[in-house]
């Protein structure tokens, strides 16, 4: 099963649970439109994130072009990580309880050959103006960062691990002190890794969690990486303190 099928499991999941809570009638978005609000020089986009109580202050994360911010719902666009030591964004995440916090998690996910690397998590607690490394930098591709909404210490981070080859780097982490030290919750085995995390934040005990076996080889077809049978979907109803396999109505493959 390949990275797109796990996602949407995942998303199935979330977008139930979200539906039975608060319907939403479909006309309700029968006006909106998509439009592009740039940059031009950034490379495609792998994640975004909005800053609380600021609706026109947003986030994204490139590919390997570094985080972007615009405070003006993307009039203009300002480069904010353009010191660090890589530029390849996964996973950002922002929290109501801190609105000037922002996690970002390096190296996109993905089984591409050409794909960028990164070393770690970062942190910001002054709306992105400043960073500060937060550790896992052996990870090296990380998919999604999670953060309790109950207490923004407590942080989840997905993450893929090395691409190439078997690594033990990889699985669910989270930490209890914003950081300061890190506990691999969820690890399936050295070739298999996490790619996506979930939670409703009305209930932040339940979070779910894709895993994603894939290898990949430069002598094979670009788009066509090797997939193994250690994909899986996982829940947590502990606030990702541990995990459980789903199993029941799973696809394999």
């Amino acid at each position: 099963m390949t990275l797109r099928s796990w996602t949407a499991c995942l998303a199935v999941f979330l977008v139930a649970a979200a539906a039975a809570a608060s319907p939403v009638a479909p006309e309700d978005y029968a006006a909106l439109r998509w439009r592009l609000v740039g940059p031009l020089r950034a490379g495609w986009a792998t994640c975004a994130a909005g800053m609380p109580g600021r609706p026109e202050t947003f986030f994204f994360g490139a590919a390997n072009g570094g985080v972007w911010k615009t405070t003006d719902a993307g009039r203009t666009w300002s480069p904010l990580f353009q010191h660090e030591a890589t530029a390849s964004i996964g996973a950002l995440a922002t929290t109501p309880a801190q609105p000037q916090t922002l996690w970002v998690g390096t190296g996109q996910v993905t089984s591409r050959w050409d794909g960028a690397s990164g070393n770690g998590v970062y942190r910001s607690l002054d709306g992105g103006a400043t960073w500060e490394p937060r550790g896992l930098a052996e990870t090296r591709h990380i998919g999604r960062i999670w953060i309790d909404p109950r207490n923004p210490d407590v942080v989840l981070v997905a993450a893929q691990g090395h691409v190439f080859g078997p690594h033990a780097e990889r699985g669910v982490f989270r930490t209890t002190d914003a950081g300061a030290s890190w506990q691999k919750v969820l690890f399936v085995d050295d070739r298999t890794g996490a790619v996506d995390l979930g939670a409703d934040p009305s209930t932040p005990d339940t979070v779910f969690a894709a895993f994603w076996e894939a290898r990949e080889r430069p002598w094979l077809s670009y788009f066509q990486p090797s997939v193994g049978p250690g994909s899986g979907l996982f829940k947590s109803t502990d606030g990702g303190a541990s995990f459980t396999q789903l199993t029941s109505g799973i696809l394999s493959g």
